[in-house]
């Protein structure tokens, strides 16, 4: 065996150039793969951080127009219960007050957006607004670079007065400091007295962009409505999540005036099943993902298959020596699946080493753009890389060393 590996590599190394090129194929395909789990595992270290910065133990209720059959035909709900141009309109303060009693329930806030032109002297900017309670910055932990939050007072009196993410206030203001000064939104001026750490974010950093408002501000003199598309629930004990959001249903039926649970013009989701539902969806792309790079792997194999029977036919007269002077067919075998195993494992080695620097790199990218994002290789990313790896060798190695293993001498060495 020592022997077949000596000959399988000197041959590997006599023809440099065609041996990376057969291994070019493996190299692409493994580094497809390391790439993808490693980045799916990066961003799933992003998701945990958002869910640790919102709290593991909220519940989530929007508005959604009841999926009926008119409905179902018309298309697919928008965010905040927008449904064709549908608004559901139902979610009130008296719904927040109510579910504040339920027993398990610490907190609540409700939260309405609006879009306008925000700007500061000759800097302007579209800028998406976010209204909510002020019991909003005792559920959320993201931090303040400087400043402070609004409070109850000043949401309930509609006070004019912002808190702005990192990159909004960068654009708005350069390296003026905004605190105390008065930023037009829309029609309005509001006074700056906060400006948020950068949160990055899963949209790409796109908290960093909002202005924050107090809530009654918002409804009252921006939107003029009276009601939200969206609450935030604080629970103090998550495994009494369902009993909770049966409460809570109870109460939203009951105010909305609902008596069959499929007209619900709300729904319920706690941080785990909104968790559930990002696996589901992402471990789909995943797959997806490392099918597209499967085929690549396959079209190396093919490619190591076709090259071996090239070799086979080259050392032909070589085969039909060896065997002259005693060689068995395994040895013959052995000698060159050992050939293919190299190249591949080769080429996996390689393509992991490659595939876990680009995976830095788009660490360094995304944590360049204030995103709390971790770089890791999962050990079972390297397992799958080698055990594929080696899988090609065998798997399309093994035909053309059985044709080389079963050529008969005699006419092996009258091969010209």
């Amino acid at each position: 065996m020592f022997n077949a590996f000596k000959q399988s590599a000197k041959a590997l190394s006599s023809n440099m150039s065609r041996t990376v090129l057969t291994t070019l194929g493996i190299v692409i395909g493994i580094s497809t793969v390391i790439l993808v789990l490693s980045a799916g595992a990066g961003f799933r270290s992003l998701i945990n951080a958002q869910v640790d910065a919102l709290g593991s133990n909220t519940l989530f209720v929007q508005t959604r127009v009841p999926p009926t059959t008119k409905n179902r035909a018309a298309g697919s709900r928008g965010a905040g219960g927008s449904f064709s141009g549908v608004t559901i309109t139902t979610l009130k303060q008296r719904d927040l007050d109510e579910i504040k009693k339920v027993p398990n329930v610490v907190n609540d806030y409700g939260i309405v957006t609006g879009m306008a032109v925000s700007s500061y002297r000759d800097n302007k900017k579209s800028t998406i607004y976010y209204g909510a309670s002020a019991d909003r910055f005792v559920i959320d932990q993201h931090t303040l670079k400087e400043g402070r939050f609004y409070t109850k007072a000043e949401d309930s009196g509609a006070e004019q007065v912002v808190v702005l993410g990192s990159k909004l206030a960068t654009d708005l203001f350069n390296q003026e400091d905004p605190l105390g000064k008065l930023v037009r939104i829309g029609s309005l001026n509001f006074q700056v007295i906060g400006v948020y750490n950068p949160q990055g974010g899963i949209g790409g950093g796109m908290d960093d962009e909002l202005a924050y408002i107090p809530m009654g501000t918002a409804q009252k003199k921006m939107l003029g409505i009276d009601y939200m598309s969206i609450v935030i629930i604080q629970v103090q004990d998550v495994k009494l999540n369902d009993v909770t959001m049966a409460n809570i249903t109870s109460i939203l039926m009951r105010n909305h005036n609902i008596t069959d649970p499929a007209k619900n013009d709300f729904e319920i989701q706690s941080q785990a099943q909104a968790l559930d539902t990002f696996n589901v969806i992402f471990n789909g792309i995943t797959i997806l993902l490392i099918a597209i790079a499967a085929i690549s792997l396959i079209v190396g194999g093919v490619g190591i298959m076709n090259i071996m029977y090239v070799v086979v036919t080259e050392r032909t007269a070589e085969i039909g020596l060896k065997k002259a002077l005693g060689a068995k067919n395994k040895d013959i075998l052995n000698e060159f699946l050992i050939e293919s195993v190299l190249v591949t494992v080769i080429g996996g080695i390689i393509g992991i080493l490659l595939g876990s620097f680009l995976g830095w790199l788009v660490s360094l990218i995304a944590t360049a753009n204030s995103l709390d994002w971790t770089f890791l290789v999962p050990l079972y990313a390297i397992g799958i890389g080698f055990g594929v790896s080696a899988a090609i060798g065998i798997g399309f190695g093994v035909l053309p060393a059985r044709s080389a293993a079963k050529m008969d001498p005699i006419t092996a060495l009258q091969y010209e």
